[in-house]
Order: C-alpha cells, then sequence, then structure tokens
C-alpha cells in the first residue's frame, strides 16, 4: 500500500507544508503551500487549515528553527511552542519527527537536481561520498552538515550560527566594535542573516561621509530593509549599499570556509538559504572564492572543496519528505 507523509519547513517568516507519496522508497510531490507563520498561532493550526478531511499522512516530519531537545523545538525566530507529541495527538497519532530546520535542508541537499544548484568554486570530483557542510542565511544563519555513512548520510544540526563572528580586516574589526556596542554578543547570525546585512549597512553608514539617498531611506521604511539594501546594491544605485553586499559576501565566504574545515567538508559545501539566490552576482564575484579559499596553512585543502549554492527554495521541505519517508 502507498503511504503518503506530510513534511514542513517552519521559519520565522513562512511555513511550507507539503503531501508526498513514497514511491518505492522515495517521496513524490502531491502538492505544498506557503503561509505567513504570524497567520497561525500554532503548528497544529497551520497543519489543519493544510490538510483536507480525506488526508491520510502515514508519518510528518517537520524542520524547525532552533534546537530540538528531548521532542521540543527552542525556536529562535518562531513565536509557537513547538512539541512532538502535542503535534502527534494533533495529526491522529502518527509518528512525528522534528529536526533543526538545516538539518532538513541537509537532508535535501543530495536529492536536488543539477540545474537547481549553481556552482562558484568547482573543487575536485570525488570517487566516493565525503562529508558536505550546509550553510544557510536567511531571517538568521543555519549551519549544519551531511556526514557520509556506509548507507548514505546523516545529518548532523548545530546552533553555529550563534558562534562567534570573528572579523578578518580593519574593516570587519570595526563593525564588530559598532555591534558591541549594540549587542552584548556578536554572533555570525547578527552580520549574516538578513538582519546583518541591515546592521553591516548601518555600520557603513555611521563611518562613511556620504547622506544615504531619500529614496533608499523611504524603501528601507516601508518594507524589509535588507531587501531594499540588496536591490539597491544589485542595481548599482547606492555605492553603501554595494559596499555592504560585497561586505557580507565576503563574511559569507569566510565563514562557510569555516565550517567546511570543521568537518573536512570535502564532498563540498551547499550554500542553502534564501539570501544566496537573490544575489549570486555578488557571490560570483571572484573576491568570494578568495576570501572561502583564504585560511593559510588550509588554503590547498580548500581549494579541492566545490561551493555550490542552491536556488531550489523547497531543498528544506524535500529534506523533510524523506526524512519522513524513513
Amino acid at each position: 500500500m502507498t503511504a503518503i507523509v506530510l513534511a514542513g519547513d517552519i521559519g520565522g517568516t513562512k511555513t511550507h507544508l507539503g503531501l508526498y507519496r513514497i514511491e518505492r522508497g522515495s517521496p513524490e510531490p502531491l502538492r505544498d503551500q506557503l503561509y505567513p507563520t504570524a497567520a497561525f498561532p500554532s503548528l497544529e493550526a497551520a497543519c489543519a487549515a493544510f490538510l483536507r478531511p480525506d488526508d491520510r499522512p502515514a508519518a510528518a516530519c517537520f524542520g524547525v528553527p532552533g534546537p530540538v531537545i528531548d521532542g521540543r523545538s527552542h525556536a529562535t525566530n518562531v513565536p509557537w511552542e513547538i512539541e512532538r507529541g502535542a503535534l502527534a495527538r494533533a495529526l491522529g497519532g502518527i509518528p512525528v519527527r522534528l529536526l533543526n530546520d538545516l538539518a532538513t535542508t541537509a537532508y535535501g541537499m543530495p536529492h536536488l537536481r543539477p540545474a537547481d544548484l549553481v556552482t562558484l568554486h568547482p573543487g575536485e570530483s570525488r570517487g566516493e561520498p565525503a562529508n558536505i557542510a550546509v550553510i544557510a542565511a536567511g531571517t538568521g544563519l543555519g549551519e549544519a552538515a551531511l556526514i557520509a555513512a556506509p548507507r548514505g548520510y546523516f545529518a548532523i544540526a548545530s546552533e553555529g550560527g550563534h558562534c562567534d563572528f570573528a572579523p578578518r580586516s580593519a574593516e570587519q574589526r570595526g563593525l564588530l566594535e559598532f555591534l558591541a556596542r549594540e549587542f552584548d554578543h556578536v554572533s555570525c547570525e547578527r552580520v549574516l542573516s538578513g538582519p546583518g546585512l541591515h546592521n553591516i549597512y548601518r555600520y557603513l553608514l555611521a563611518v562613511r561621509p556620504e547622506a544615504e539617498p531619500g529614496w533608499l531611506t523611504e524603501r528601507m521604511r516601508a518594507g524589509d530593509p535588507a531587501a531594499a539594501i540588496g536591490d539597491a546594491a544589485l542595481a548599482g544605485g547606492d555605492a553603501r549599499a554595494v559596499a555592504a553586499l560585497r561586505l557580507f559576501a565576503a563574511i559569507y565566504a569566510a565563514e562557510a570556509a569555516n565550517l567546511a574545515l570543521k568537518y573536512l567538508a570535502l564532498g563540498g559545501v551547499m550554500i542553502g538559504g534564501g539570501i544566496a539566490p537573490k544575489v549570486l552576482p555578488f557571490l560570483r564575484e571572484p573576491a568570494f572564492v578568495e576570501a572561502f579559499l583564504n585560511k593559510g596553512r588550509l588554503r590547498e585543502t580548500l581549494a579541492r572543496i566545490p561551493v555550490r549554492v542552491s536556488i531550489n527554495q523547497s531543498a528544506a521541505l524535500i529534506g523533510a519528505a524523506w526524512a519522513a519517508a524513513e
């Protein structure tokens, strides 16, 4: 009998739910829906809105932003209480799995199509599986790894995005000092996220003499400041926005290399999240790869590691479906 599974990618801004049919062990999509997270009081309510009366999922898996401890999510950017037992009861007693959202993103990466990936650095092809590092900047900064095992990959979640930001230049040291006056702890997430790009721009606004253009001020006030800064940089409409995005890209590359070294990710670095696909022209600049390789004695090791961007925004949902299928 064919089984149906429910998958979810839960974010601070959006919640993505999907229903999959398991065909010969592989999940095949039936339908999916994006919801504003703030539109629901709980994940149970979002699932109730998505599922139809005749849907009968046999299992479910949800990726959530933050650590999962004893079956309970300690989400950093989501206002919901998410608990495995309560979800299982709400879904009719089926098995439910909660994973860190970067773990589900990691599980999804090996199942993406070549067209879903953009290569920033080719590295070396390997004849056997090797560890893969996964990093994703969006509302926050997520980090995880796929550990190569005899029967495939095992995802390791982390809260590495909350580790200390390590500046590598005078400009970055100035950024750290600027943010340290505002935040008790300056994590990588304070600079590598949507709010992080805004923080970088605010720093450059404080240290550069030129006035901020009025049109950009209005766009930032009217909507998402990071999106306004990114759009201005991509259009070349504001020199400070361009500088902010280049600084963001350099820090992103350095932290991706840090993660690659920690897991010896000879299988590659996969960059996910919502920001990277939108700012690809800046990630494709030679300065990005140079910042990735700039690790002193380990430069030659990093040169062997492929770096790719996932442009498929459903990677985490795909990974959750595979985890539910298990």
